[in-house]
């Protein structure tokens, strides 16, 4: 990892005294799987390749973004190793001053062919989706096959990424048996273990909501099994962290519905047509690649990221609109 170099840098403050530091970029909005709470069965209302920003077009904007004090960036999707050539992208934004952390989402499908040059392209850390250890659970899920998952995995570690964190969807009726196993995995391997709840967004809220868990539950049947101590963990993320006494195991539990963490965002979200979404659950955004494609200055597009900073809302609103974001989870950016 790269030292910091931002310290006289300026920086992105919203209307509520929030550092902005951290975008999520998402580099397609396709996948190859189809997780039932994120892409409805049989999608295919994708973005036109045409509309997708170039990786020139995508460096233009991470490199405005770094000037004005973002120093994380994660690549996401969809999935965002369907995307060609991304450890090429991997290696051009590396090589940005001020950039200090370039991390990468994905459910690891592809990953068992991609480690090594992802790895060799300056990214370190990565998150894996990965709900279910068993075969046909994980089918019933994602309509996919674990074991290239899995194997993704094993590359994956092999190849020194550390840390690799393992996102896992909590859902009652689907999963909520596997929480001690899915430790015990973590525990073998040294991955990072984090539980998300599920979030009423876009045609596919309504089906996740059924499966809604409160993540206190989730902790209190863990300490059933485990010793838990306070926790914590580097990363631009919003998880909050335990720890498993006398393992290196960190458990991190995100918690966007029963404890919503906004008062801390610290995050943007640009997907791969360019529009930067100020918020995951609300409809502010601001359309980038009309500006790049009629030839915005760097100058001219730091003075836009700017004023949209200054448009980021205080908060999203599932918990009283819960459909008022009407977009899928892919076509924001994980």
């Amino acid at each position: 990892m790269k030292q910091n170099t931002q310290s006289h840098q300026p920086m992105l403050i919203d209307p509520y005294g929030r550092h902005i530091e951290y975008l999520r970029l998402s580099v397609t909005d396709k996948c190859n799987l189809r997780c039932f709470y994120c892409m409805p069965s049989g999608f295919k209302d994708f973005e036109d390749k045409e509309s997708w920003l170039t990786f020139d077009e995508i460096e233009k904007v991470i490199k405005a973004f770094t000037e004005l004090g973002v120093a994380r960036v994660r690549l996401t999707g969809g999935e965002p190793l369907v995307r060609k050539n991304i450890s090429e992208l991997a290696t051009r934004l590396t090589t940005l001053p001020g950039l200090d952390d370039l991390s990468l989402s994905t459910n690891a499908v592809l990953l068992a062919k991609q480690s090594i040059a992802l790895h060799q392209a300056g990214i370190s850390r990565i998150n894996v989706s990965l709900d279910t250890l068993k075969p046909e659970t994980f089918s019933k899920i994602t309509g996919g096959l674990l074991q290239p998952v899995l194997d993704g995995l094993m590359t994956a570690k092999a190849a020194g990424f550390s840390p690799i964190k393992i996102n896992m969807v909590a859902m009652k009726g689907i999963n909520d048996d596997e929480f001690e196993e899915m430790v015990e995995f973590c525990l073998e391997h040294d991955f990072t273990l984090r539980f998300i709840e599920t979030m009423p967004m876009g045609s596919t809220g309504d089906e996740a909501g059924k499966h809604y868990m409160n993540l206190q539950s989730v902790k209190q049947q863990l300490a059933k099994h485990y010793p838990l101590i306070p926790g914590v963990m580097p990363g631009g993320g919003p998880a909050r962290y335990v720890q498993i006494r006398n393992t290196g195991l960190r458990i991190g539990f995100i918690t966007p519905i029963s404890q919503h963490f906004c008062e801390t965002c610290n995050r943007v979200r640009l997907s791969v047509d360019g529009t930067l979404y100020l918020c995951l659950g609300q409809d502010d955004k601001v359309a980038l690649r009309p500006l790049l494609r009629d030839g915005i200055s760097h100058n001219e597009l730091k003075t836009v990221i700017i004023h949209a900073i200054g448009q980021k809302p205080e908060k999203h609103e599932f918990n009283h609109k819960s459909h008022q974001v009407v977009r899928l989870m892919s076509m924001t950016g994980g």
